[in-house]
């Protein structure tokens, strides 16, 4: 095997001979003298620990004060004049212009030894004493670098930011010129328990289907539109039924004006209807209440105005302040009246805005869009938000390239209370982050960079950094069970209900740590990250892309698909408790490209596509895959080859095909041909 002399390692770490021996003596190599040899397994781990992993390490200068590079970045030639070299040297660029250094929440050693104008060795020495094995771009917390400086005789403090981006959030709460304020339509959320009526109930509103589109029924993700009632404008926020999903329903309250309670009159007050309540009186909004499902033989009206009172909704028939309105969503019964109620309370309410001021907001929702980039839904609550403005939401910054407003027109600005679609952004901004116009580019951008920059430092400190307050805490942690997961969903909130909810199932034996959410389909550096770190995918309303599926076999990364919440829950409840049985498999037959659509006369959409791989089985079950979204799922209605009715096509073959009560069918899309079949325990 290979060896390497001390002095030759010393030289690919630019430090001194002498300097590596004692460090390599603390650490309890045996070596005697700068001709002394180690193992290539040993010079390796040293580098490491000094200089960091080989893809990290740069080119560290670990020279002593007076060894110290010259402005132009070389050494000055040793003419044996102590005087002149003296001249010669350059000062250090990182001596301490005051007696107390500022210091970050975390940094790394190498700017640690920057920030207190030391040699890199001296602070790796003094964290060994320490107990602690940092290498120069491991990340230490403030406390630790306080504590090496003390030992080092110089004072330190925490530095003080600017808080810059403060602001934004501040500007919502900022009044305006009340001679500014001009009327503006009421913002309603609609919210309830699942399977109350709630999106049934938007669809008898607004006219439009949405349920069919939503999985199991449930509105996944919350959409804005705008309802025209009595010459008067409505904004409807709907925010997802599933109690998973509190924190979305959270948001749309922050941004409401009346919240409307949905209450089937056959089951009564749920818990989710508790949430809403709560939800409400939290954002300080008036509640009216729509007993829905009035048309059912089995309804009791009385019996859940009875349970609204235990929760402090008391009814006006009761002699309470509670606005009350009996609905039939299906049959659209009481819409009007239901209607009538809210302009009524949003008339009370006085609801006026600034529309002449620099528009501000709140994301509702966003989405990475294949062919559009990042999209945002946006509901503008101050000034008028304009084609061209430069934007700033959260991390993410742009330019209003274009906007669309419910119905997927194109506008050119949008006004207070106005639901509209936003392109332009640089990234994909989180759900419930406050939208801002700014007055250049280059303030957007600025503040933009800033917050990524604290959340970079949040999330090196949350994973990589080392203190000594938990140092012994990850020693004694090392009995405990963690399972890493990587959650990715159709859209951003999606993402943040997930992670919540997952979190919220660990216990004191399994430890559920979601190390990475974002929106859009599952790729190969997801599968990569999952492989690397041990973890496993949860893909919700998403499909892996045909490459990261065959990276995730080849390196045994474990993907979860579902597309209604409650199956990935109950699937992780069960696997934690080791009661998770394996009863159906889900057996892929093959893929299909629609090259082309034809209308076919009380058929519907055909769609000519050509087979990838496997074959496609008349009959059999399909997935239509649009941008790595699921858009529909079902069965096969027909399958032809030319005119023939035919029972399968084969990989490299056209073929004509029929789904079942679908006919929203793009070129483009993927068609999955799939099977379920039952997996029989052993």
């Amino acid at each position: 095997m290979p060896r390497k002399r001390i002095y030759e390692l010393a030289k690919d770490l630019k430090i001194s001979s002498k300097d590596l021996m004692e460090l390599m003596q603390e650490l309890g190599f045996s070596v005697k003298n700068h001709m002394s040899t180690i193992s290539e397994e040993e010079a390796e781990q040293v580098m490491e620990l000094l200089a960091g992993p080989e893809e990290d390490r740069e080119d560290y200068d670990w020279l002593e004060e007076e060894e110290a590079p010259t402005a132009f970045g070389k050494k000055k030639k040793d003419k044996g004049k102590k005087k002149k070299r003296a001249e010669t040297t350059a000062p250090r660029a990182e001596e301490p212009k005051s007696s107390v250094v500022e210091l970050p929440e975390s940094l790394t050693v190498k700017e640690l030894a920057e920030r207190l104008g030391q040699p890199p060795k001296n602070l790796v020495l003094k964290l060994m004493e320490m107990g602690v094995m940092a290498a120069l771009n491991q990340e230490v917390d403030y406390e630790t670098a306080r504590v090496v400086a003390e030992k080092l005789g110089i004072e330190t403090k925490p530095v003080q930011r600017e808080q810059q981006t403060d602001i934004v959030a501040g500007d919502l709460e900022e009044e305006d010129d009340p001679a500014s304020l001009r009327p503006r339509p009421p913002v309603v959320t609609v919210m309830g328990h699942v399977d109350h009526g709630k999106t049934t109930l938007l669809d008898a509103i607004r006219e439009t289907k949405v349920t069919a589109e939503e999985a199991g029924g449930i509105t996944q993700h919350i959409g804005a539109s705008v309802v025209e009632y009595q010459g008067k404008k409505i904004v409807f926020l709907d925010t997802p039924g599933h109690e998973a999903f509190t924190a979305m329903r959270a948001r749309g309250a922050q941004v409401t004006d009346i919240a409307i309670l949905v209450v089937a009159a056959d089951d009564g007050v749920m818990p989710q209807t508790v949430e809403a309540i709560n939800h409400a009186r939290a954002a300080g909004v008036p509640i009216i209440v729509a007993l829905n499902k009035i048309d059912r033989p089995d309804a009791q009206p009385e019996r859940v105005k009875q349970q609204l009172t235990e929760y402090g909704l008391v009814v006006e028939e009761w002699g309470g302040d509670t606005i009350c309105v009996p609905v039939s969503a299906l049959k659209k019964e009481g819409i009007d009246e239901l209607l009538e109620m809210i302009l009524l309370v949003a008339e009370m309410l006085e609801l006026k805005a600034n529309p002449d001021r620099l528009a501000l907001g709140t994301i509702i929702e966003a989405r990475l869009d294949k062919g559009r980039g990042p999209v945002a839904t946006v509901l503008v609550q101050k000034g008028t938000l304009r084609v061209g403005d430069p934007i700033l939401a959260g991390t993410a910054w742009g330019r209003v390239r274009a906007m669309m407003n419910d119905r997927g027109k194109v506008v050119r600005a949008a006004g207070p209370s106005m639901p509209v679609e936003v392109l332009g952004f640089s990234e994909v901004p989180q759900a419930g982050d406050t939208l801002r116009v700014m007055e250049d580019d280059k303030a957007a951008r600025q503040l933009a960079r800033e917050r990524q920059e604290e959340r970079r430092e949040q999330e090196l400190a949350k994973t990589a950094r080392i203190s000594l307050d938990d140092l012994y805490d990850r020693i004694q942690e090392g009995e405990i069970k963690e399972l890493n997961i990587i959650v990715k969903a159709d859209v951003q909130g999606s993402v943040e209900a997930l992670k919540q909810s997952l979190e919220k199932l660990s216990d004191d034996k399994v430890r559920l740590n979601v190390i990475h959410g974002a929106a859009g389909a599952i790729t190969e550096s997801d599968i990569m990250q999952a492989a690397a770190s041990n973890a496993i995918i949860i893909g919700f309303n998403v499909r892996p892309e045909p490459t990261a599926k065959k990276e995730a076999e080849r390196e045994g990364v474990d993907i979860r698909l579902y597309r209604v919440i409650y199956e990935a829950l109950e699937d992780m409840e069960a696997a934690m408790k080791g009661m998770l049985e394996p009863e159906y498999r889900e057996v892929t037959l093959g893929q299909a490209e629609v090259r082309a659509t034809f209308k076919v006369p009380k058929v519907g959409t055909i769609a000519g596509s050509y087979v990838l791989e496997g074959k496609v089985v008349n009959g059999s079950q399909v997935r239509l895959i649009r941008d790595g979204v699921v858009i529909y799922e079902g069965k096969i209605d027909s399958l032809k080859r030319f005119k023939d009715d035919v029972r399968e096509v084969s990989s490299g073959y056209e073929c004509g095909i029929g789904l079942q009560n679908f006919n929203d069918i793009k070129e483009g899309d993927i068609l999955e041909v799939f099977t379920v079949e039952e997996v029989r325990p052993a």
